[in-house]
């Protein structure tokens, strides 16, 4: 396992997460010194991409162009370096704190004393080595999300594409949809989200599975499982290169919740989603991120 880290100011704080989410092809972690107001936005991938020193000159010719539009990166110091597991865990265990969407539900960690309010449910998420804590604007939308379109009394089925810690599936199984699936492509968040799924006693709900979306069989494709509410909080390249198939999937009248995606890509992503009929209903923009809730 290895660490990226690349120190900057708030200014540049979103534009650099999304510069290593890029390289990476998964969310990065945003650590703020309080006394100093710097931030460290750190990426920890089982393997780099390319060789360190080749590694290091794109990260470099990355920053000049954020610099050349204006954004003030501060130092930009970057780091590359192995890092043993033990040390990332202690590192997250620091930093995560509970999160709260609205009257529903507290998302906190198993070490956490924090108690819900009433009429909370209560998701414990130690997120491991896969993304999905409730603090990234991306994964908090789509909690919002699911929790707001929960008809109570009602048979509700729920597909998580991508599910990382299994935040999204847990949330679903804690505010009572019927039938739930989860899967994701990294063996890695596979491993992370069975393990909170365990510490939520929901296995009985559903169990994550290995699924990589790009080669998702279409031999039932003329009558796939169909869902009430998808989430897909997944890069702008898989949302539009497999709309047919995550569209496939939904409901008619059903809600497609889509995130993980840059203010630019937004647009692109609609217009794709028009073409099979779906139409967006709710929208949220936070810095450099679009999230948006569709439905068909």
């Amino acid at each position: 396992m290895w660490q990226v880290s690349i120190s900057t100011t708030a200014q540049a704080e979103e534009a650099v997460a999304c510069l290593l989410e890029r390289a990476f092809q998964k969310p990065a972690s945003v650590y703020c010194d309080e006394a100093t107001g710097a931030r460290n936005i750190t990426i920890y991938p089982q393997r780099l991409p390319r060789p360190v020193q080749a590694l290091r000159a794109h990260l470099r010719g990355a920053l000049r162009q954020l610099q050349d539009c204006g954004l003030d990166f501060g130092t930009g110091k970057i780091t590359v370096k192995p890092l043993p597991r033990r040390n990332w865990a202690e590192s997250w265990k620091r930093h995560f704190k509970p999160v709260e969407i609205g009257r529903f539900l507290l998302i906190k960690p198993a070490w956490s004393r924090r108690r819900p309010r009433h009429g909370q449910r209560v998701v414990i998420l130690d997120p491991g080595l896969s993304f999905g804590t409730g603090h990234h604007p991306t994964t908090f939308f789509c909690l919002q999300q699911l929790a707001r379109c929960r008809r109570p009394g009602q048979k509700q089925s729920f597909l998580d594409i991508g599910t990382g810690s299994g935040i999204l599936a847990i949330a679903a199984a804690k505010l009572g949809y019927s039938l739930i699936e989860a899967f994701d492509h990294d063996p890695a968040a596979i491993r992370v989200s069975r393990q909170n799924v365990k510490k939520n006693h929901v296995q009985h709900r559903f169990w994550p599975r290995r699924q990589d979306l790009t080669t998702l069989k279409n031999s039932n494709r003329k009558n796939p499982r169909r869902y009430d509410i998808i989430c897909a909080n997944l890069a702008r390249d898989l949302l539009v290169n497999q709309a047919s198939k995550i569209c496939a999937r939904l409901n008619p009248g059903g809600k497609l919740i889509v995130a993980g995606l840059l203010r630019r890509q937004f647009g692109e992503v609609q217009k794709t989603l028009r073409r099979f009929n779906l139409t967006l209903q709710v929208s949220m923009n936070d810095k450099y991120w679009q999230s948006g809730q569709f439905v068909l």
